[in-house]
């Protein structure tokens, strides 16, 4: 059950931010809480895919609060949430030989994150009557879960 829990939380976080989600499974794999040796996923535990995932994560966080950055809720944008989800739930699963339902999960989890991020955040950004501190919010949200479902995967 915590697999698809942990999953689940990681696709929700990839649905608020895609990248964090894989940079924590990144990290997980990197310190042996997932074990992926061996797997097609293996390249998530490599020394420097946790940094080079974590570097994508920060730039993503800066790239969010650009006014050009247009809405997760188009296409490409709502694609590579899922997209991230199925990876990062798929890793999860993988690890503990259930690699469907990780990836349903993280699925499932990336579009309920998406959806529900971009009501939350726009909610509210009307309460603090600017959209920053409510992205700020969702940053600390995003890595605030993405700590949750890594540790719960112990």
């Amino acid at each position: 059950m915590s697999v698809v829990i942990s999953a689940f939380v990681l696709g929700v976080v990839c649905g608020l931010r895609s990248m964090v989600g894989l940079a924590a499974a990144s990290w997980a794999a990197n310190r042996q809480q997932i074990p992926l040796e061996g797997t097609w996923l293996s390249f998530l535990g490599f020394r420097f895919t946790p940094y080079i995932t974590s570097l994508l994560a920060v730039g993503e966080v800066i790239n969010d609060k650009l006014p050009k950055t247009p809405s997760r809720l188009v296409p490409p944008q709502f694609g590579g949430r899922v997209v991230m989800g199925a990876l990062t739930g798929s890793a999860i699963g993988l690890s503990q030989g259930h690699l469907i339902i990780g990836a349903l999960s993280g699925i499932v989890g990336s579009v309920v994150g998406t959806l529900a991020g971009a009501r939350a955040r726009a909610f509210a950004a009307k309460l603090f009557g600017r959209d920053l501190p409510a992205a700020l919010l969702e940053d600390i949200l995003a890595v605030a879960l993405a700590v949750v479902a890594v540790v719960a995967i112990r």
